[in-house]
């Protein structure tokens, strides 16, 4: 089977298929709108898959607004990276993992200082595409109201992209998004071999 697949004329042939369905499904998405994409799973990558669209929409000169809203107690290579570039909004929220902070009322209130700016950025038709990660791991723990999240999001500008981050994504921000994708773990390097996270990967 593996020998019929390598075979030149039967690739070709298979490839003019797959380009012909592919021309069809581009020539009938003519819609143009702002997307609302959800990266979640337990996997490594929901993050770096979020800054990667920042980087992609600077690339356009396209503006952009940053919120994250678990990692603020230790320095990243995103944040000094993209903090003082032009086209780019950033805002460092939160106070680290909800098990290193174990104060509930300071997670509650950072969370909502995090959300009163990224509500704003939601409003303004300025910001071309914002990414509010680890928003997902503030809603798990309930610290900001859910319904006040979906409201902000299907209200804002019609052609404004929003990325949000974080495992354990709610239901009902799923159903409201354009593009969900759900990121597995295979094997992890600190959970399978205990090395600690490292620059330019995790941090």
């Amino acid at each position: 089977m593996r020998d019929r697949a390598k075979d030149p004329e039967r690739h070709a042939k298979r490839m003019a298929a797959k380009q012909k369905i592919m021309q069809e499904r581009i020539a009938n998405a003519q819609n143009e709108q702002g997307v609302l994409l959800v990266l979640t799973g337990p996997g490594k990558g929901k993050s770096s898959s979020g800054f990667g669209m920042v980087a992609r929409a600077l690339g356009h000169g396209m503006k952009v607004g940053v919120v994250q809203f678990i990692k603020g107690a230790f320095s990243t290579g995103e944040e000094a990276f993209f903090r003082d570039l032009p086209g780019v909004d950033y805002h460092v929220m939160g106070q680290g993992y909800t098990w290193e902070t174990q104060d509930r009322e300071q997670d509650v209130a950072s969370a909502n200082a995090a959300w009163d700016i990224a509500a704003g950025m939601l409003k303004d038709d300025s910001y071309d595409l914002i990414l509010l990660d680890e928003l997902n791991i503030a809603l798990k723990y309930d610290y900001i109201d859910l319904d006040r999240v979906l409201d902000d999001l299907q209200g804002r500008p019609a052609m404004q992209h929003v990325v949000v981050t974080g495992r354990n994504a709610p239901q009902e921000l799923i159903d409201i998004a354009d593009t969900v994708t759900e990121m597995g773990v295979v094997k992890h390097a600190f959970k399978d071999q205990g090395i600690k996270a490292q620059k330019g990967v995790e941090l």
